[in-house]
């Protein structure tokens, strides 16, 4: 079974750089989709950004779009999302989730948040003078 552990949240300066990193273990060896989602205490939980099994196959959303990158090292069973000129309604607690591709060219953007069966347990990301 995959298990992901999500790592590099912090406190940032707005216009600052964070990059978190979603580390997969289990069973890596299935083609899946990795997304980043975001949720604030009070609100509900958002989609951020999605990458498919290459680095060609990614999405983002509109509030995240031309700021953040998403990218994955299937070497090292890692995704990551690299988060430049943050602001502060970028806090928030970041979640990776995954799901298993119907195939190997399937674009992640497919896959409803409520698809995703597997979940890390969340970074923290404040954005705060």
């Amino acid at each position: 079974q995959l298990q992901l552990v999500e790592s590099g949240g912090g406190l940032v300066q707005p216009g600052g750089s964070l990059r978190l990193s979603c580390a997969a273990s289990g069973s890596t060896e299935d083609y899946y989709a990795v997304g980043w989602f975001r949720q604030v205490p009070g609100k509900e939980r958002e989609g951020a950004s999605c990458i498919g099994n290459s680095n060609t196959s990614t999405f983002y959303e509109e509030p995240v779009k031309g700021r953040f990158t998403i990218s994955r090292d299937n070497a090292k069973d890692t995704v990551y999302l690299h988060m430049n000129s943050l602001r502060p309604e970028d806090s928030a607690v970041y979640y990776c989730a995954a799901i298993m591709l119907d195939s190997v060219l399937t674009y992640c953007a497919n896959y409803a948040e409520n698809q995703y069966n597997v979940w890390g347990q969340g970074a923290e990301v404040t954005v705060s003078s």
